[in-house]
Formats: C-alpha cells, sequence, structure tokens
C-alpha cells in the first residue's frame, strides 16, 4: 500500500513501479486486483503497488486520478503509462515489458525538452 508518507521513497528507490489506484467499493477494482496480483509476480525486479484512493485523496488529487482503476508505470522516477480501467492479465503484462524496454535515456531527453518548452 502507497500512502503520501511512502510514496516518494517508493517512487525513488525503485527503478520501476506499477500502481493501481483503487478504492474498496470499486467492483472493477476488485476484479483487476487478482491480475495485478498475479502478473506482479512474474517480475519480481518490478514494485507493483497499490493507493486506495479512499484513503489517500490527496494523492489521488495530486495525480488527477478522475476514475478508478487508474494503471500507473513509473520507470526511473518518470511517468510512462497512465490509464484507466481494468486491464486482462495479457494487457497488463503487455504494460509491464513495453515499460522494461523503454529507453530511458530518450525518456529523459523528451521530459527536458518539455520542461524548456514550458519555461520558454
Amino acid at each position: 500500500e502507497l500512502t503520501k508518507e511512502n510514496f516518494e521513497t517508493t517512487i525513488t528507490d525503485n527503478e520501476t513501479v506499477m500502481i493501481d489506484f483503487w478504492a474498496p467499493w470499486c467492483g472493477p477494482c476488485k476484479g483487476f486486483a487478482p491480475v495485478f496480483e498475479s502478473v506482479s509476480e512474474k517480475h519480481p525486479n518490478v514494485v507493483f503497488a497499490k493507493v486506495n484512493t479512499d484513503e489517500e485523496q490527496e494523492l489521488a488529487g495530486y495525480f488527477n486520478i478522475r476514475s478508478i482503476p487508474t494503471l500507473m508505470a513509473f520507470r526511473e522516477k518518470v511517468i510512462v503509462f497512465q490509464q484507466a480501467g481494468a486491464l486482462p492479465a495479457q494487457a497488463l503484462q503487455q504494460v509491464v515489458d513495453k515499460t522494461l524496454a523503454l529507453d530511458m535515456k530518450e525518456v529523459h531527453e523528451a521530459v527536458a525538452k518539455q520542461q524548456a518548452e514550458k519555461q520558454a
């Protein structure tokens, strides 16, 4: 479980983090939980974490979570994927594979370019 207290450390201390934003009352979230769990077991090198949006409204607000479940992937502290809706296992596996295959040098260069354009 991620909270505002441990979120930053988790993202900073781990190269790849997959986050499931969910709530206890959400039916699709309950259906996605075992899929998230089963894919996590295949990737011990990736942190799979969950944010309860009822308890962590500040985090959900910060990331502009409008519907749940929402899956978010961080790689080297950069959000590289975000999508609302429960994914089937095969689709979640593809997201993990693509996240791990990213050329992070290119990603960091693109982020730097975007930030430079915002400041211009």
